[in-house]
């Protein structure tokens, strides 16, 4: 026989649904109300989970459903958890693939030891540190013209099939075996097949045992897909605070988390903002990164996939995204169709790092004498265009030849590409790459056709490819430019 101690408690923690619209729920209670955020469970194993996002009145709470809606009716019985949604933290979690709610999908055994609520705070302003520190990614462009900061988060704009997901996994591929932190994978409303796949090749790679893969995919529920990136941070938080190492935290795609908080605002009934937009996109957004923090006892360092709708950088969800980052990577399609991989559009990409008091004077001396070259090329297209390379000036002839070997050094083969292109991926250190740019710079090549320096690693590749082809003892023309 029950006490009635036992049915009050019950009845506390016990509701009903009265009202169900799509993956929105409204549950009375007719005591205590389950604080915001509460997650609240339902169905005959508890299969169904609902977040609090709203206190109606004195007895209606209204949710969202992380898992599907289907077989919920009016009067089911909801029960009160009294915490939070929660994902284990642990050395346990890594090597392994998890969903939103911390399960393990990857068909292995699991048994989490200690748990966290995905709801965590930023740290404060005295723990954040204050030195500024490169972080080598191993791809040209980046590490020349955008270098990336430990601790920082640096964006890759694009809109569709541009390579923003190669450009993230190329970057996982040279740093996992470098990092001597832990690595993890965010997937964001992704497919599917992407999450398999990369799965696969970092267990082939021998790499997998240092990281650990979130996803919240596509075909789940917008509340699934809004809180994936909390529960992934979650577990970075623990390596970053607990075991004060370094994290790389890749996220694919920051959109799909701005898009999801756009569907869960609209099924609130929220009045939409600028393009339909969240009207509290900014405080979601920073709620997410301003937890992504260099701090004494570690860093979390933050590479981020950003779709650009319509390739529209106006865009709400990207202008958002821009105030958080260190440095934004802009991909074009222009680039891309031309064969110019990665897509990297050097002008409008941009770097806080890019300083002498960083990267060094030789470095920053580098990048500007590249970037002004570049420039200066992009205002002869149009000339060239019309009246042809001839009218030009020796001297601009000249420097349209240095400008378009910088573009094809740019490009490099990559390890993640290999079965593709046919091509061995490359992984070129800062300095070699500097040493490139200036031998480039100095006219050093002039005689070389532009073909000797698309896809390579480092330079001296240019000088192999020029003796395969036959063209060593060629001559250029009076100007040393092939167009």
């Amino acid at each position: 026989m029950s006490s009635p101690f036992n049915d009050q408690h019950t009845k506390d923690h016990t509701g009903q649904i009265c009202s169900v619209r799509g993956s929105v729920v409204d549950v009375r209670f007719e005591s205590k109300l389950p604080a915001i955020n509460t997650l609240l469970v339902t169905g005959s194993r508890d299969e169904t989970s609902i977040e609090v996002l709203e206190q109606l009145d004195a007895h209606r709470i209204r949710g969202i459903a992380l898992t599907p809606t289907e077989g919920l009716r009016r009067g089911m019985t909801v029960r009160n958890t009294g915490e939070p949604l929660k994902v284990p933290v642990g050395m346990e979690t890594l090597g392994r693939m998890f969903d939103t709610f911390g399960n393990a999908i990857d068909h292995l055994p699991f048994e989490p030891n200690k748990k966290r609520s995905v709801h965590g705070s930023p740290p404060p302003f005295s723990r954040h540190a204050v030195r500024s520190e490169i972080f080598e990614t191993g791809i040209k462009a980046i590490d020349v013209l955008i270098p990336l900061e430990r601790g920082g988060k640096a964006g890759l704009f694009g809109g569709a099939g541009v390579g923003k997901t190669v450009l993230l996994t190329e970057m996982i591929h040279n740093m996992v075996g470098k990092h001597q932190g832990i690595s993890m994978f965010c997937g964001i409303g992704e497919r599917c097949r992407e999450g398999h796949e990369l799965y696969h090749d970092m267990k082939a790679a021998g790499v997998l045992q240092n990281m650990i893969m979130v996803f919240g995919q596509m075909n789940e529920p917008p509340g699934s897909r809004f809180r994936v990136g909390h529960a992934a941070l979650t577990m970075a938080e623990y390596f970053r605070d607990d075991e004060h190492r370094d994290v790389l935290l890749l996220i694919d795609n920051i959109f799909r988390f701005i898009q999801a908080g756009m569907e869960v605002s609209g099924l609130m009934g929220q009045m939409p903002s600028r393009l339909g937009y969240q009207p509290t996109m900014s405080t979601e957004l920073s709620s997410l990164e301003e937890r992504i923090a260099d701090t004494e006892a570690g860093a979390i360092t933050s590479i981020q996939a950003i779709y650009v709708p319509a390739d529209d950088l106006t865009d709400p969800a990207a202008v958002h995204s821009f105030s958080h980052l260190s440095a934004s990577i802009v991909l074009s399609r222009k680039r891309a169709s031309e064969g110019l991989y990665p897509a990297i559009d050097l002008l409008q990409s941009n770097s806080k790092m890019a300083s002498p008091a960083v990267i060094g004077q030789r470095h920053y001396e580098i990048a500007r004498h590249v970037r002004e070259t570049l420039a200066q090329y992009e205002e002869l297209k149009d000339i060239i265009a019309m009246l042809g390379l001839e009218q030009l000036s020796p001297e601009d002839r000249r420097l349209v030849g240095r400008a378009r070997r910088l573009e094809r050094f740019f490009t490099q083969p990559f390890y993640t590409t290999e079965a593709f292109s046919g091509m061995k991926g490359t992984d070129v250190s800062i300095e070699d790459a500097l040493t490139g740019c200036q031998r480039i710079l100095n006219d050093e090549f002039r005689d070389y056709p532009e073909s000797a320096f698309y896809m390579i690693g480092k330079l001296d590749e240019a000088t192999l490819n020029s003796k395969a082809n036959g063209v060593n003892n060629h001559r250029a023309t009076e100007n040393g430019v092939k167009v």
